[in-house]
């Protein structure tokens, strides 16, 4: 009888209950967890910022992919409602879209 086959059930084959006959070191996975994070966040910090650009540039489909990925499922305004608003404050918040429409489309002719 090998030692191995004192590790286990006679009946099923499987390994005892406290068996240390091999497999993963207690701890392994998170060991290898903690360093991938590590190097992944040493390399974000020596060229994440340059990489988020050129993936913005080059491939803007992909850009807000991950945007939208990071972003929560739902997300929750808790402003006041444009029904409280009154006259006066409809009336400059429409004046300013106008404004910022008129400065938009006048960035976008020749001068």
């Amino acid at each position: 009888m090998s030692s191995s086959d004192k590790m286990r059930d006679e009946k099923t084959g499987r390994f005892l209950t406290g068996n240390s006959g091999g497999g993963r070191p207690t701890g392994s996975r998170n060991k290898l967890g903690e360093a991938f994070i590590a190097a992944l966040y040493g390399d974000f910090l020596a060229h994440g910022t340059e990489v988020i650009k050129r993936v913005r540039q080059e491939q803007p489909a992909q850009y807000l992919r991950v945007i939208a990925s990071i972003l929560p499922k739902e997300i929750s305004v808790a402003s006041s409602s444009i029904c409280d608003l009154g006259d006066d404050e409809l009336t400059e918040m429409i004046a300013a879209v106008h404004a910022l429409i008129a400065a938009g489309q006048s960035e976008k002719k020749p001068h």
